[in-house]
Formats: structure tokens, sequence, C-alpha cells
């Protein structure tokens, strides 16, 4: 058999091999077309994105948040990487002071003070750019803020209760019940209260009662514990920082003497941590003993009147204090000033540089000064006893004083009932003001902070002067001390 290869056979290999090549020239410009087409789409989509500028794809508020706490944030994304976003583009309407901030596809408004309750706020931002160029587009953002909510402590003769209300007064929930409360604070997320134990009745002040305790619980009363303390003693001043979940309180011995004995020492504690202990200020070469103290708000610092009468600046630990002159009382303190009372009258301290500016005056005399609270926002609102025809305190009035002088009343009390401690929403919008009716009738109760058997929290708006609500109770969540 023969094995050479047939004439012709070479041929029908060639011709298979021709077809593969014409196949994979064909396949490869379809591929390149598909490609290049795609490319162009890319292109052309690109640019229609550049054409029709950036779009929003979503925003993030918290309108309940906003009209609690200052430092709330209306967060704007978009579908392109944005400019930076200068505060002259953005208004805010009702007019509130805020902070701008861009980064990448997001614009953030932050509200410096926080925002009025049930009220209606609407942020437009003009001429928002890509990083790409192309059109400018303007946003339009609205929303509602919630009504407006406080705590209030009443005290009864078997049982005192806090309650969580409204402004109206016909949604108030008892959150809290105990046979003692002396005093309580609000922070973000919890309730700290102050409270005693049953006493033998013997003796007088902390000997009265049974052990002092510091109970935490969330808002709604819901998973309560001890907080440690720093012995058995008493606590006073019970405060909370603005953020942080940080609290504050002055502690003194129950064992107290002329031997020794802790008196009247600051100590704080992070709520933030379950284990933390309770840490004392110590300013070196300071008196330890406090009179009065605030936190700065915004900030991880204390400001505090020793028993030798100095004020100091310095951070909850008593590092790196400044000593800031001598002060009477402590009024209010804001993140950056303080409404400090001299012996020769009340001025307003900066502290970030010291310095110091008499208190502006109101427009009209009003009478003997009492108390003074910033209001966010600007202005103050002022306490004053209003002196009769021999010199003595009669009435009681609140004025609010704006930082040229303008003054309003906002409040009369008459001489028949006492009015006992004002204090500012944390919007600005409304005042709080504590009333015993009928003091002279209206006897106090024994506790270490006592307060007339009858009180009553007015609201009143500022603006307006009318007053919103009467509701019974006293502490509202709103002041940031206890009663003076």
């Amino acid at each position: 058999m023969s094995t050479d290869t047939p004439a012709g056979g070479a041929a029908p290999a060639t011709r298979r091999a021709q077809s593969r090549k014409r196949r994979g020239r064909a396949f490869s410009l379809a591929f390149a077309g598909v490609v290049a087409a795609l490319a162009v789409v890319g292109v052309a989509g690109a640019a229609a994105m550049t054409a029709q500028g950036p779009r929003v794809t979503d925003v993030q508020v918290d309108p309940a948040a906003a009209a609690a706490a200052s430092g709330a944030r209306l967060i704007v994304t978009m579908s392109q990487a944005l400019r930076e976003v200068d505060p002259t583009q953005v208004t805010v309407t009702p007019a509130t002071p805020f902070a701008v901030d861009t980064s990448g596809r997001s614009v953030g408004i932050r509200f410096a003070n926080p925002l009025w309750d049930d009220t209606e706020y609407t942020v437009r931002i003009e001429d928002v750019e890509s990083v790409g160029g192309g059109p400018a587009t303007t946003i339009e953002q609205t929303f509602r803020t919630g009504a407006a909510e406080l705590f209030l402590l009443q005290r009864g003769e078997d049982e005192d209760t806090i309650f969580r209300t409204d402004l109206t007064g016909e949604k108030a929930v008892p959150v809290f019940r105990h046979a003692h409360i002396e005093d309580f604070r609000a922070t973000a997320s919890h309730l700290v209260v102050s409270v005693r134990g049953e006493g033998d009745g013997s003796g007088g002040g902390s000997d009265a009662f049974g052990p002092a305790e510091l109970i935490v619980a969330d808002l709604d009363g819901t998973d309560q514990r001890s907080l440690p303390l720093p012995g058995e003693g008493s606590i006073t001043n019970l405060q909370s920082a603005d953020r942080g979940e940080l609290i504050g309180y002055t502690f003194t011995d129950d064992s107290l003497s002329a031997e020794g004995g802790r008196e009247s020492i600051l100590f704080t504690l992070s709520l933030k941590q379950p284990d933390a202990e309770p840490e004392p200020l110590d300013v070196d070469g300071a008196d330890s003993r406090v009179v009065q103290w605030r936190f700065v708000p915004d900030t991880d610092r204390v400001l505090f009147v020793g028993f030798d009468g100095t004020l100091w600046l310095s951070d909850t630990t008593g590092a790196d204090a400044a000593a800031l002159g001598t002060a009477l009382t402590l009024d209010d303190v804001t993140a950056s000033t303080a409404v400090v009372d001299r012996a020769d009258g009340p001025v307003l301290l900066d502290l970030t540089d010291g310095t110091e500016a008499p208190l502006v005056s109101a427009d009209a005399d009003y009478g003997q000064l009492r108390a003074v609270q910033s209001v966010p926002g600007g202005g103050t609102l002022r306490l004053y006893a209003v002196l009769d025809d021999n010199g003595l305190p009669a009435d009681s009035v609140v004025v609010f004083v704006g930082d040229d002088g303008t003054s309003n009343i906002v409040q009369e009390v008459p001489a028949s009932d006492a009015l006992i401690r004002t204090c500012v929403s944390p919007s600005g919008r409304y005042a709080s003001s504590v009333i015993a009716p009928d003091i002279v009738e209206n006897s106090y109760d024994t506790y270490l902070l006592p307060m007339p058997e009858r009180s009553e929290t007015h609201i009143v708006e500022l603006a307006t002067g009318e007053e919103v609500v009467a509701l019974a109770g006293f502490d509202s969540s709103w002041c940031r001390v206890p009663p003076q």
C-alpha cells in the first residue's frame, strides 16, 4: 500500500486555516466596534451627567435631635463630587447660625444652636458645582422639628416622681419613682438621679436621711443601675455636660469633722464606661473645696469657684488649670464666655483669653439684679427683684436684654409668690420659671435640697411674653444646675 500523499491533498487544510483567519479578523473588528461604541456611550453619559449638574441622591437629618441640642446636621449627598460650598451660598429659614463643610459628594450644614421646636426649616444651597465643571445646581430641603419635651420633678407625701412631658402637660408620663429624690439631670441618653434611702429621722442635715445613691437609667426609666460613689456622704450640685455622657457633682463625707474629711469636692464620671470610677478634681495649689461650678459647653473643661473665692478654669482632672481672678457667684457659662459676679458687679468673661467687659446695661431700671443667663442666639435673660418705696425687694420680673441693651419684660410675679429660679430652653425660645405660689403659707420641705411643697413651672415664650403652659413640679431638665 502506497504511503504517498494523494495529489492535491494539502488544499483542504489550507482552505480551513484561511477560513479561521477570516472569522478571527471579523470577530476582532466587531469587538473593537463594540468597545468603541461603549466608549462613545460612556463619554456621552459622563457628558450628560456633567451637562445636567450634580443631583441629590440622599438627605440625612434628625429633626428631633436638631431641636434638642446644638450640633445637629443636615447632610445632602449628591451624584457627583462637589466643589467646596461657601457659607454665603447657604440660607437657612428661619435664620439660625450654622457652619458648612464639603466632603466628596456630600455637603453638611451644622446648626450652632438647637432649633425651635415644631417649626418648619428650609435650607437652600445655591450654585452647587461638580469638581468636573458643568452647570450649577440649587438644592432646597425642608424639614419640620419635633415638639419640645422636658423632664420635671414632683415631690409627694409618699413618693417622688420624674415626669417626661410635652408643652401641653397632657402627655406627661412618669418615668422614674423613688421615695426620696433630691435632684436629677438628663443627658442625651440617660437620666441621672440623686436619691436618699430611709433614715431614722434623728439628728439634722444628712443624718435625718438614709445613705445617698446615684442611679442612672434610660430616658424612659428602664435599665436602672447604681453608680459608684467616692464613699458614704452627700451629693450636691449635680450636673451633666452637653455632650459625652459626662456628669459631675460635689461630694461631702458623712464623717466630716474638725479632724478631717472631704468637703464639697468636685467629682466627674463618664456614663459611657460602665466600670468607670468617679474622678476628683485636684488643682495644684488651689483650695479643693468647690462652691459653684459649671461644665463649659462643647469642651472638656470646667469653670469653678473655690471656697477662697478664686475662679478657676481647668479640665475635669484639674490639670492645665488657670486662675481667672475672684468671683462672688458664677451665673452662667457658654462655650466661650461666662457671666461672673465680681465684687464691683457682674462682668462678661472671655474664656479664650481671660479678658472681661461689663455686662451690657438694660435700657430701663428693673430693680435689683438677682441672676443672669445667656440666651442661645444672643442676649441674656435676667431675673430682677423690684424694689418698693423703702428699697426692699417686692415683686419679681424676668427680663430679656438684647446685646445692645434693648429690653422687654417677659414675666412678672407678685410679691405674694416666690420666683425661685429661671432657665432658658436649649433653643432659646422659652423661659422656664419655678414659682412657689402663696409663699407665706407654702412651707419648705426637709430635703437637703429644700423646696416649697407646692412648686409650679411656668413656661413663657421669650419673643411674645405669652405663657405657654404651667406645670406642677420643678427642676426642669432645661436647667443646667439645680435650684440655688
